[in-house]
C-alpha cells in the first residue's frame, strides 16, 4: 500500500482522531501484561465481579439457559419485553417507591445504551452538562454530545459527593446535571439532605424557566442502589420530591445488583415523552438486551422473594471485603503509615488514599507524582488500584478506587501485609 494510500485510509472523523479511551481499562491492560509474565497481582481496577466468586442467581442461570432452549433468540421489542418492563415496574414499585408504568420504562443493553440514549435526546451541541468529579465516564459522553462539561471538584470532606451549593452557580446555563448515588467510584451516597437541596435547586430552576424553554434534566444513575452497606440508606430524587418525576431520568438495572455485568439488562425510567425519544434512537442503535436474557430476568424478578433472600447474600459478601480492607487501612493508617480510606457505604468500592507525594523509595528514587505511586504500589505491593484522575478528578489527587468484586476474602489480608511492606521502604 502506498504511503498516499495509507495516509488517506488512516483519516477518520475528527470525533473519532480525539476520543480519549477508557483510562481504566488500558491500566487493567498494564496490569494483565505484569500476570501474563506470571507476577502475582491483586487486580483491584475494574467495576466488576469474579463470577467464581459472585455468581449471578442460580435461578437466574437457569432462567436464561431454558430460555434459549426454547428459542427465545429473535429481536426482542425495541422498548423491551413487555414481561420484563413489568416486572421492572413492580419491583420499582415494592422496593425503591417508585411509580413507573410499562410504558415508561425502556430496557436496553446494560446501563451505556441507557447513558448514551439520554444524552442523545435532551442535550444538544454547546448545551451545558453539569457533573462532578471523580465520577464514571461523564465526561465522555459530554464530548460525544459536542456539549459543554462544567465540571465541579467534589471534595473528601463531602465524601466526594456534589452539593447543591457546588451546581449552583452554574444551574441556569445547564441542559443536563448528571448524578450518580451510590457513586462510581467512591462507593458514597447522597444524605437525604444534600439531594433534597440538588432537587429544589433543579425545581426552581425549571420555574424561573417557564414552560417555553427547555428544562434543566436530572440524569439519577442508581445501577448500585441495591448494594447498601451497615445502615447506609439509598435516597432517590422522586420519592423526595415527587415534582421531580417531570425532570428526572434514571440510569438502573441488573448488572451489580445480580452480578450480572455480562448479561447485559439495563433500564431506564422517566417521562414517557423523554423515554419514547430514547426508544426511537436506541432503534437506530441496536443496543438491546437479548431477548433471551429479558425473558430470564423476568422471570426472576416476578418472585422477590427470591431477588431479596439473593440480595442479602450478595451484599454480606461484598461487605465482608470492604469492611476487611477499611480495617486494614486504618490499621496501617495507626501504624504511621500515609494512607487513609473512606468508611464503606454501598456499591462494590472503596475510596482509599495513599498520601505519598515526595517520598522516597529504597532505590532513591522521589515519587513526585500520582502514577509514580501508582507504579510503585503495583511494583512493590503487587495491588492495582484506579488513582481518581481516570475519573476526571486532579492529575496528582492522592485518592484511589478501589473495587472488591474480583477478590477473594482470603485477598485482604495478603494485601494488607504486601502494602504494609511495601510503604516500610519508603522515607
Amino acid at each position: 500500500m502506498s504511503t498516499t494510500l495509507q495516509n488517506s485510509v488512516s483519516k477518520v472523523s475528527k470525533l473519532a482522531q480525539n476520543i480519549i479511551g477508557s483510562e481504566i481499562i488500558k491500566l487493567a491492560g498494564e496490569v494483565n501484561e505484569k500476570i501474563k509474565q506470571g507476577e502475582k497481582i491483586y487486580n483491584l481496577t475494574i467495576g466488576d465481579f469474579n463470577p467464581k466468586e459472585f455468581p449471578i442467581p442460580s435461578e437466574l442461570k437457569q432462567y436464561i439457559v431454558d430460555a434459549y432452549s426454547d428459542d427465545q433468540t429473535n429481536y426482542p421489542a425495541a422498548d423491551g419485553m413487555l414481561e420484563l418492563r413489568n416486572a421492572v415496574s413492580n419491583l420499582l414499585k415494592e422496593r425503591g417507591g417508585l411509580d413507573y408504568k410499562n410504558d415508561e420504562i425502556l430496557i436496553a443493553g446494560g446501563a451505556r445504551p441507557v447513558i448514551y440514549s439520554i444524552f442523545r435526546a435532551l442535550v444538544d451541541a454547546d448545551d451545558t452538562v453539569v457533573f462532578a468529579v471523580p465520577s464514571w465516564n461523564n465526561n465522555h459522553y459530554t464530548y460525544l454530545n459536542h456539549a459543554k462539561a462544567v465540571v465541579i471538584e467534589a471534595t473528601p470532606e463531602q465524601n466526594f459527593m456534589p452539593s447543591a451549593k457546588d451546581i449552583k452557580p452554574f444551574i441556569q446555563d445547564a441542559t443536563l446535571v448528571a448524578l450518580c448515588s451510590p457513586q462510581n467510584p467512591t462507593g458514597t451516597v447522597f444524605s437525604k439532605e444534600g439531594l433534597e437541596e440538588i432537587c429544589d435547586l433543579i425545581l426552581e430552576e425549571n420555574k424561573r424557566r417557564g414552560l417555553e424553554t427547555k428544562p434543566v434534566y436530572l440524569m439519577y444513575d442508581q445501577i448500585y442502589w441495591a448494594l447498601t452497606h451497615g445502615n447506609t440508606q439509598h435516597y432517590n430524587p422522586v420519592v423526595l420530591r415527587p415534582e421531580m418525576k417531570n425532570y428526572t431520568v434514571f440510569v438502573d438495572g441488573i448488572s451489580k445488583s445480580l452480578a450480572a455485568t455480562g448479561v447485559r439488562v439495563g433500564w431506564s425510567m422517566g417521562p414517557k415523552y423523554v423515554i419514547d425519544k430514547m426508544k426511537a434512537i436506541l432503534t437506530h442503535v441496536g443496543a438491546w438486551a437479548p431477548k433471551a436474557e429479558q425473558v430470564a430476568s423476568a422471570k426472576f424478578l416476578a418472585d422477590l422473594s427470591v431477588y431479596d433472600k439473593f440480595l442479602v447474600e450478595q451484599k454480606n459478601r461484598i461487605s465482608v471485603r470492604l469492611e476487611g480492607f477499611y480495617k486494614g487501612f486504618q490499621e496501617l493508617k495507626n501504624e504511621g503509615y500515609k494512607i487513609d480510606a473512606i468508611p464503606p457505604q454501598a456499591a462494590i468500592y472503596l475510596t482509599i488514599k495513599f498520601d505519598l507525594h515526595g517520598m522516597k523509595t529504597s532505590e532513591g528514587k522521589i515519587l513526585a507524582t500520582t502514577k509514580d505511586i501508582t507504579k510503585y504500589i503495583l511494583d512493590e505491593a503487587k495491588l492495582a488500584v484506579v488513582p481518581f484522575y481516570c475519573f476526571g478528578a486532579d492529575d496528582n489527587s492522592p485518592w484511589y478506587r478501589m473495587s472488591v468484586g474480583t477478590c477473594k476474602v482470603s485477598d485482604v489480608q495478603d494485601v494488607i501485609s504486601n502494602l504494609r511492606n511495601a510503604l516500610k521502604k519508603l522515607s
